[in-house]
């Protein structure tokens, strides 16, 4: 096959609507697991999973609501580079078991795992995306991964360096 044409060329590039597919699928397990672990986590850190939990509940019904814009569906169909993210992205749907009470440190480290996917990835898709309003909201939610993913670091350090929260 010649290299540039058909399937090739294809291949790198996917549409928005995919992209909001994936990311709704993404934070719609990271709901499902942050409010199934809330029960197992240690008094301290019970608030911030709840937090999580609700957060990913708002980007589930934020992507939601965009896909459903039909003043959108140009912009949703328009086909975008794959940001050579999305596979680490994709990868945080499958959640790993950190069984019935999980340490702090593990549960701090999971959720600083998925917080660098989310902010990577929509740092990716907001250079990938065309201007408007869909870059504007990936942009948004770079800010905020990137907001929390340095809280979550602090609480990180707190907790290993000093004994607990």
């Amino acid at each position: 096959m010649v290299e540039g044409h058909g399937y090739d060329k294809l291949k790198p590039l996917t549409t928005i609507r995919e992209v909001l597919e994936t990311a709704t699928a993404f934070e719609k397990t990271a709901r499902d697991f942050y409010t199934a672990l809330a029960p197992k986590v240690s008094k301290n850190l019970r608030y911030l999973v709840e937090e999580l939990a609700a957060e990913e509940q708002e980007h589930v019904n934020l992507f939601s609501g965009w896909a459903e814009r039909a003043d959108l569906a140009d912009v949703l169909d328009a086909r975008i580079k794959r940001p050579a993210s999305d596979r680490r992205f994709s990868d945080c749907v499958q959640v790993p078991d950190l069984g019935e009470a999980p340490d702090d440190q593990t549960v701090l480290q999971y959720a600083l795992t998925r917080e660098a996917a989310a902010m990577d990835q929509y740092t990716a898709l907001a250079e990938e995306t065309p201007p408007g309003v869909l870059k504007d909201l990936f942009v948004a939610l770079a800010l905020e991964e990137t907001e929390h993913k340095n809280e979550l670091e602090a609480l990180y350090y707190k907790v290993v360096h000093s004994g607990g929260v």
